[in-house]
């Protein structure tokens, strides 16, 4: 039997599975089960679980530091000396980082091209780039867009024999599943909390500071210690010196910003977030996930998943955020960007129309929707179900997997 050997190019792949890029990889390369391909990845010393047999590991990256998780400089360099020694002893090469002018020249010139080469493209990077930087960057065999947004736009441009495969997820491991007693009692959460997660980026997005206006604006309809308000209703409800009539007690809303500190200019993005929702005096009805290594877990303790992002500069085209709240069952809010369009439907998220509003007016209408949410139990379940079924459609990583296998055979 012939064995057909495969490079993953990639950034270290090793925990904790927070980064998209990196997931996705060690995912394709747990998954693909053609015995007559070999999967080789770069990592460090850490061992991974759940590798098959045709994986082969090159801890060629020192151990993860956290505290340099930003700093990607020397990772480069170790990758790009790799490639440029070691290259030649494999098969197919699949390059999985987005591409630049400077590493796709490095690469073309210095590289020893004996190998067939993959290129998967997450995102163009319109924001940087343009149709004759595409042509200097774009140099393999095989060119692969997540979506049909860049495929048409590379198609338009002159390319052709581009595919379109979607950054499948594990399935079996982002599923719908009740709220783990552990994370509730680590965030200080009840289970009668409506939990609102942002899984997004501090800095980058644009999404940081509409959101900390609205929360400062409408959270304060709870108290600082976010104990449930009073609101209108049926009961009746014994206070410290009466009785108040009418009134019952509502669930509040506990907002939890799910994002990594990347480097030095989130943590400072974070700070003044956390300065704010002090002075405000709702810090309480507020959580920080920083590094969180089972996201899984994350999306399950959220009701509500936002994404009202004015941009997607430097970010994947397919935010696998969405996708992985999808497959957890989990109602989306996303922004009308028109990138999210393929991956969108009044069936299975609700999209508000951010981009044509004011930091005040983005936050009302934002609000204005989650409340409607929280307000509607069979509407959040019935766009969950909905999300679930979209996912396991369009984004199983099986399905991905074989996919791939199919392209890495189709190249002699």
């Amino acid at each position: 039997m012939s064995i057909k050997k495969i490079l993953l190019a990639t950034r270290p792949l090793t925990p904790p599975w927070d980064e998209a890029s990196k997931n996705f990889a060690y995912f394709l390369a747990k998954s693909i089960k053609d015995p007559e391909l070999q999967m080789n990845i770069l990592t460090t010393s850490t061992p991974l679980d759940g590798l098959g047999d045709n994986v082969v590991s090159h801890p060629i990256f020192p151990l993860y530091d956290a505290s340099r998780a930003g700093h990607s400089f020397s990772q480069k360099v170790i990758l790009s000396k790799y490639l440029f020694t070691e290259s030649h002893r494999y098969d197919i090469v699949h390059y999985l980082f987005t591409p630049t002018a400077l590493n796709s020249a490095l690469i073309r010139n210095f590289t020893y091209r004996r190998p067939k080469t993959v290129q998967t493209i997450a995102t163009l990077r319109e924001d940087l780039y343009g149709p004759k930087d595409w042509k200097k960057m774009l140099f393999a065999d095989r060119i692969v867009t997540y979506s049909d947004y860049s495929k048409r736009k590379l198609e338009a441009n002159g390319f052709t024999g581009i595919e379109r495969i979607y950054p499948g997820i594990d399935l079996d491991l982002y599923a719908p599943k009740p709220k783990n007693e552990e994370a509730l009692k680590h965030f200080d959460l009840t289970r009668e909390d409506v939990v609102v997660m942002y899984p997004g980026e501090y800095v980058r997005l644009g999404a940081t500071d509409m959101l900390v206006e609205m929360l400062i604006t409408y959270l304060k309809s709870q108290s600082s210690d976010c104990h449930p308000e009073l609101v209108e209703g049926s009961s009746q409800i014994e206070t410290d010196s009466s009785t108040t009539v009418g009134m019952t007690r509502a669930k509040t809303i506990t907002f939890i910003f799910g994002c990594r500190i990347k480097n030095e200019a989130d943590q400072k993005k974070k700070d003044e977030v956390v300065a704010k929702l002090t002075q405000a005096g709702i810090i309480d009805c507020v959580r920080f996930t920083d590094t969180w290594k089972d996201m899984p877990t994350l999306y399950n303790l959220s009701d509500i998943v936002i994404f009202p992002v004015e941009n997607m500069r430097g970010k994947f085209d397919i935010p696998l955020a969405i996708i992985e709240a999808y497959a957890c069952g989990k109602p989306v809010i996303l922004s009308d960007l028109e990138i999210f369009q393929e991956f969108s439907s009044p069936e299975f998220s609700v999209t508000i129309p951010l981009a044509r509003q004011s930091l005040s007016e983005g936050g009302r209408t934002l609000w204005q929707t989650i409340l409607d949410l929280q307000s509607d139990e069979s509407k959040r379940k019935r766009l969950g179900t909905n999300a679930r079924t979209f996912t396991e459609q369009f984004f199983d990583l099986k399905n991905t997997a074989q996919s791939y296998e199919r392209l890495y055979a189709s190249l002699q």
